[in-house]
C-alpha cells in the first residue's frame, strides 16, 4: 500500500483535486454583463491632493466623491502578449477593511516594467470581479480607462475585471512606469468557479473560503482571490494545467518585487482582532477601541508591513480574532511556533503544540538551531476547510488529530519557517524533503520512499517528450509543484546519498542562514568536504531539465571466486538524458552488499560487487532516483555451476531485469 502524504491534496490546488476526484466536466463560467461605470470608494493619500474620499450620510450609508469613472466595455482591449509583458517590480498597498460589510478599499501604487521586446501602449491590470476599478493615475494625472470582464478561474468568482491603462508614450522594453490605482468592493465566500464545473457548493466552499468578516479575514491572493492588481493570461479549470501553470508563473514573476502594506481595519466595539499576517508574517496591531462611547461606534486597528522582497509567493492577508498559544521556548528565547485558535479548539491546540515540540529537535538537526521566522498556526473558521501554507504560516483547522499525522504535517511546516521563500525548489523542496525524512524516522525508509513514489508518475508525465534537446525547465525557473516540490525533494535525497547526512545538513543550514541570493548549495556542499563531486547532479538535475533516467539491467554475471565468495558484475544501461547514481544491491541467503554506480546519460556502466555466498538477487535503484518507469529493478540470480578444476569460472548471464513497483 503506497503512502500518501497528509499534504498531498493541500500541495496541489484544491480546485483541481475536487474536479479530478469527482470526475466533473469542466466548463467556463457564464459571462456576466460588462462592468458598469465605477462608483469610486475612497482612500485618502498620505499627502497632497485628495484623489477621492468616503463619508457616511445621516442614514449611515456610504457616500463617495471622485474623479472620472472607468469606461465600461464588452471586449478586452489588451492582448495576452500585453499581459505577459507586464512585470510588477514594486507594490505599495494602503488597505482599508470594513469587515461588517465584507468591504475592502485599496490604494495600490505600482511600479511596472515592460519585460517584452516590443513597446507597450497599454498596461493591463486585473482584480477580482467582486471589486471595481475607481481611479488610475499616471504621472499625477487621472486617466480614463476601459474595463472588461474576463473569464478566469484565478479568482474564486471565476472572473476578473481588467483595466487597460493607456500610455501617452509607449513603454520601451525594460523601462518602468509608476501607476497609482484605487479600487474597492466586497469579498464574501463564493465558490462560483467550482460550482460552475459541478462541484457541490457545500464541498466547494471548503476549498474557496476566502472572505472578509469581523471574526476572520483571509485573502490568499492570485489563484484564490485577486485582491491586489495583477496582469495574467486568463485560464480556466479543466484546460489541462494552464491555470496552475499561470499561478506558478505569477509567483515566479513576483520574486524580488518590493512589497509594503498598511492596514486599517474597523471592528465591532469590544471585539478587536488579535492577529494580522501579511505574506505569512505576523505584523504588530495597534488597536483603538471605543469602550464607553456609542455602542454602534466601531473601533479601528492598524498595522504596517515594512517593505520586503517577495519570494515565490502570492501576497496574502489575514486578520482574525483568535487566542494566542505560544509553544515552549528555552529561557530568553522566542517560541519557534505560536498557534492562534478559535474558542472551539482551545483544548485541541495542545496536540499541535506537543507535536511541534516533538518534531523541533529533528528539524533543528537538519536545518539549524533557529528558524528565519517563527511558525504561525492560524485556526480556520471551519475545521473542514482546506489548509493553506504561505512561508512560515500554516492556516488549518487546529482540531484534534493523531500525533503521527500532526508530526508529519508540522515537520513540513516547521521546515518552511527555516528556508528562504526563493528559490522555490529549495524552499518547497526542503520542506518536502524534511517531511519525508521525518516519515523515515517514524515509519521506516520504505514509507518515506513510498511518499516520493506517489508523485513520481506525475513527474514522469510532466518531463519533456524529447529531453536533452533544450534546457527544459531548470529547477530555479520551475512554476509547477511537480518540479519545485517533487523533483526537488528527489534531488535532495540523491544529494543525501552522495554527500552523507552530516555534509548535507551543514550545507542546508548554511544555505538557510544566508541571504537567498548568496545561497549556492553546490559550493556549500563542496566546502563541507563531502565525498565526491556532485557537480554532475546539479548540471543534469538542477541547472537544466534533462528529463529522467531510463535504466535497464542488461545482465548480471556472478563468478565463483574462492572461499565461498562470488564476484558479481552488474551491467546497467541508461536510455535517458540525465545521469543517475543508483544503489546496486547484491543479496545472498545471509547477507546484503550495496555499492553506488554512476550511470551516464545515454550510456552504460558496470559495477562489480564481492559477496559472501552465492547471490540470489540483484537490485538496481531503491526508489531514491526517479525514472521514467519503475524506479526499482530486481533481477533474480541463479548461482553458476561449480567450475571444473582445470579451467577458470565461466560468466553466467542472467535474464533481463524484472521491474518492481
Amino acid at each position: 500500500m503506497k503512502f500518501v502524504s497528509p499534504w498531498t491534496l493541500a500541495a496541489v490546488p484544491v480546485a483541481a483535486v475536487l474536479a479530478t476526484a469527482l470526475g466533473l466536466a469542466q466548463t467556463p463560467p457564464a459571462a456576466q454583463s460588462p462592468v458598469q461605470p465605477a462608483t469610486p470608494a475612497g482612500v485618502t493619500p498620505r499627502g497632497g491632493q485628495v484623489i477621492f474620499s468616503r463619508s457616511s450620510d445621516e442614514n449611515g450609508d456610504t457616500t463617495t466623491q471622485a474623479g472620472p469613472a472607468a469606461q465600461a466595455t464588452s471586449e478586452p482591449m489588451a492582448s495576452d502578449a500585453d499581459r505577459r509583458a507586464v512585470a510588477v517590480t514594486a507594490m505599495d498597498l494602503d488597505v482599508r477593511l470594513q469587515p461588517a460589510a465584507q468591504h475592502i478599499a485599496v490604494r495600490a501604487q505600482l511600479t511596472v516594467r515592460n519585460d517584452s521586446r516590443s513597446p507597450l501602449v497599454r498596461i493591463p491590470l486585473q482584480i477580482s470581479s467582486s471589486l471595481r476599478w475607481e481611479q488610475i493615475r499616471l504621472g499625477g494625472r487621472t486617466v480614463a480607462f476601459p474595463v472588461a470582464t474576463l473569464i478566469s478561474d484565478a479568482d474564486h468568482t471565476g472572473q476578473l475585471h481588467e483595466a487597460a491603462v493607456p500610455l501617452a508614450v509607449p513603454l520601451a522594453p525594460g523601462a518602468t512606469v509608476q501607476i497609482d490605482t484605487t479600487y474597492s468592493g466586497t469579498i464574501a465566500p463564493t465558490a462560483q468557479r467550482l460550482v460552475t464545473i459541478g462541484t457541490p457548493e457545500a464541498l466547494a466552499l471548503h476549498s474557496d473560503w476566502d472572505e472578509i468578516s469581523p471574526a476572520f479575514t483571509g485573502l490568499r491572493g492570485f489563484g484564490n482571490v485577486v485582491w491586489y492588481p495583477v496582469s495574467s493570461v486568463p485560464a480556466i479549470l479543466g484546460d489541462g494545467a494552464r491555470l496552475f501553470d499561470e499561478i506558478g508563473r505569477h509567483k515566479l514573476r513576483l520574486v524580488g518585487c518590493t512589497f509594503a502594506l498598511r492596514l486599517t481595519a474597523e471592528f465591532p466595539q469590544g471585539q478587536p482582532p488579535a492577529v494580522a499576517l501579511v505574506n505569512g508574517v505576523s505584523v504588530p496591531l495597534t488597536v483603538a477601541d471605543t469602550h464607553g462611547l456609542d455602542p454602534d461606534l466601531t473601533g479601528v486597528a492598524t498595522a504596517a508591513s515594512a517593505p520586503v522582497m517577495l519570494g515565490f509567493e502570492a501576497p496574502s492577508l489575514f486578520v482574525a480574532r483568535r487566542t494566542a498559544h505560544p509553544g515552549p521556548a528555552p529561557a530568553g528565547t522566542v517560541p519557534n511556533v505560536t498557534a492562534w485558535t478559535t474558542v472551539d479548539n482551545e483544548v485541541a491546540v495542545r496536540f499541535w503544540l506537543d507535536a511541534a515540540s516533538a518534531v523541533t529537535p529533528f528539524v533543528q538537526r537538519w536545518l539549524g538551531a533557529r528558524p528565519r521566522t517563527p511558525l504561525t498556526l492560524l485556526d480556520l473558521p471551519d475545521p473542514d476547510d482546506a489548509p493553506y501554507e504561505a512561508g512560515a504560516l500554516l492556516v488549518a483547522g487546529l482540531k484534534e488529530a493523531p500525533a503521527d499525522r500532526l508530526g508529519t504535517v508540522l515537520a513540513h511546516a516547521l521546515a518552511r519557517a527555516y528556508v528562504p521563500a526563493a528559490p522555490a525548489w529549495l524552499s518547497e523542496g526542503q520542506a518536502t524533503f524534511v517531511e519525508s525524512l521525518w516519515l523515515e524516522k517514524q515509519r521506516g525508509r520504505d514509507q518515506a520512499l513510498g511518499m516520493l513514489e506517489a508523485d513520481r508518475s506525475a513527474l514522469a508525465l510532466a518531463e519533456p517528450s524529447s529531453p536533452g534537446e533544450n534546457p527544459g525547465t531548470p529547477l530555479a525557473q520551475a512554476i509547477a509543484p511537480v518540479y519545485y516540490r517533487t523533483k526537488a525533494a528527489y534531488v535532495l535525497w540523491m544529494l543525501r546519498d552522495a554527500a552523507g547526512d552530516d555534509a548535507l545538513s551543514a550545507a542546508l543550514s548554511a544555505c538557510d542562514a544566508a541571504a537567498p541570493a548568496n545561497c549556492n548549495l553546490l559550493q556549500l556542499l563542496q566546502k563541507t568536504g563531502a565525498a565526491g563531486d556532485p557537480s554532475w547532479l546539479f548540471s543534469d538535475w538542477v541547472d537544466a531539465d534533462k528529463g529522467l533516467p531510463d535504466l535497464t539491467v542488461d545482465g548480471v554475471f556472478p563468478t565463483s571466486a574462492q572461499s565461498g565468495t562470488y564476484l558479481v558484475a552488474v551491467n546497467v544501461s541508461n536510455a535517458g538524458y540525465a545521469s543517475a547514481a543508483v544503489p546496486i544491491t547484491v543479496r545472498t541467503a545471509n547477507s546484503t552488499v550495496t555499492e553506488r554506480l554512476l550511470v551516464p546519460a545515454r550510456g552504460r556502466a558496470v559495477q562489480r560487487i564481492l559477496s559472501v555466498g552465492p547471490p540470489t538477487e540483484v537490485q538496481v535503484n531503491d526508489g531514491t532516483v526517479p525514472e521514467t518507469g519503475a524506479s526499482v529493478h530486481v533481477t533474480p540470480v541463479a548461482p553458476p555451476p561449480p567450475a571444473p578444476p582445470s579451467t577458470g569460472p565461466t560468466p553466467h548471464k542472467q535474464p533481463r531485469d524484472k521491474n518492481a513497483q
